[in-house]
């Protein structure tokens, strides 16, 4: 890295962080969600807005470096693996059925519904596909914030759209890695291969089962006291290992925060839980606020127009609908409550970084045009904003029902 590069990766984290720790206070006292504050801290002070007028000696002071896009993948892999630790894997298990129905539901309503949507509109099959795609994936970091915010982390719904949103985002990657060895050549579309398509999916699930495997086995052994005694090793350690586990399911073709979520939940049922727990969210004081300032910092509204603002309201109309419903029916049957099932779909809706990857392979390969590029963006920070606010919404309603229900019983 050069000394400029460096100097603007410390400028930009350091403006980021203030911004998004100074909207934070401020939707605190608002009552709203702080992680929607830190999202639009990063729309607001970003390249695209407030944060092109920082300029010194005709060099931008606030751009999204490579670098700091780095330090916002840590990020999420830090949150993951803090909701790892609140799910043990006898509870990933004892829920599995619920999570993959769920998570499967919430990938092929999505994808089959944009596939047909869009071609109606007009987009052959390929950009269809890439569009649909986009539509599959949860951002599960949004709904673990706001469920943490309010205590709600241990609850039915909240472990079900965690299990859910993992072997969701297992799922979009697979798609993914289909949808994306299609994009270089438009015309295999014509030659889809069912069999190849399921085996990929089939190889990328045993990837997964393996690396949860191993972290099951391998970590709470490696992790113990009674190897490491000088002070911080063993978060250091603990640290090295979700870092570890993530690059290596992402060399298999896994989202990295796969890996980090599977160590958390490995370390889930130890004895050294709670000094893990106490360290990672120190971590996660710095690197939550910091990856939800970078997602919004990535969006630039100078290019909509007409068109893309039509296009995005039938695509974030579709994101809404196909999750709420792809989601929160098979959660209502499971969880046996329409409230719990209901809360699963507006936590499901969020998309995130597969959104932002499907964009970017479109766009690369020249299959999407450049609107639909900045429609697939707007789709994700819009979805990323209503869920936490819908979601909070939610809670607020039930903290009200007990409040009159606790006075009732007073009277």
């Amino acid at each position: 890295m050069s000394e400029i590069n460096f100097i603007s990766t410390i400028i930009g984290v350091g403006i980021l962080l203030f911004a998004a720790k100074l909207m934070a206070e401020l939707f605190l006292r608002l009552k709203l969600p702080i992680v929607l504050g830190e999202l639009l801290a990063g729309i607001i002070i970003g390249p695209f807005a407030l944060g092109g007028f920082f300029i010194y000696k005709e060099m931008s002071l606030m751009e999204i470096t490579e670098e700091i896009k780095i330090l916002g993948e840590i990020g999420a892999l830090v949150i993951l693996f803090m909701a790892g630790l609140e799910m043990t894997p006898k509870e990933f298990l004892r829920g599995g059925k619920a999570a993959f129905t769920v998570a499967t539901a919430g990938v092929v309503v999505p994808f089959f519904a944009g596939l047909v949507v869009f071609q109606m509109f007009g987009f052959n099959a390929l950009q269809s596909m890439l569009i649909a795609t986009a539509l599959t994936a949860t951002s599960i970091a949004i709904s673990i914030q706001v469920l943490s915010e309010f205590g709600k982390i241990k609850t039915p719904e909240a472990r079900l759209i965690i299990g859910a949103a993992v072997i969701d985002d297992i799922l979009a990657i697979a798609v993914l890695s289909v949808v994306s060895s299609m994009a270089g050549n438009v015309e295999s579309i014509e030659n889809i291969d069912i069999m190849n398509i399921t085996i990929t999916i089939l190889q990328v699930l045993g990837f997964f089962a393996i690396i949860l495997v191993i972290a099951v086995l391998v970590i709470p052994k490696l992790i113990t006291p009674r190897l490491w005694k000088a002070k911080g090793s063993v978060e250091g350690i603990a640290t090295a290992s979700f870092f570890g586990t993530a690059a290596l399911a992402g060399l298999v073709g896994l989202s990295p925060i796969v890996g980090a979520f599977a160590v958390g939940m490995a370390l889930s049922a130890t004895k050294i839980f709670e000094n893990i727990r106490s360290y990672i969210e120190k971590m996660g004081l710095i690197f939550a606020p910091l990856f939800f300032a970078i997602i919004g910092a990535q969006v630039d509204l100078r290019a909509v127009n007409l068109e893309i603002l039509a296009l995005s309201g039938v695509i974030i109309a579709l994101a809404i609908v196909t999750k709420l419903f792809g989601c929160g029916l098979p959660a209502m049957l499971f969880l046996k409550s329409k409230r719990g099932g209901y809360r699963v779909g507006i936590g499901m809706i969020s998309r995130g970084e597969v959104g932002l990857i499907v964009a970017g392979v479109g766009i690369s390969t020249g299959v999407l045009t450049s609107n639909v590029y900045s429609t697939i963006v707007i789709m994700v920070a819009a979805t990323t904003i209503i869920t936490p606010i819908w979601l909070k919404m939610e809670y607020r309603k039930e903290q009200k029902t007990n409040l009159g229900q606790s006075k009732g019983k007073d009277q």
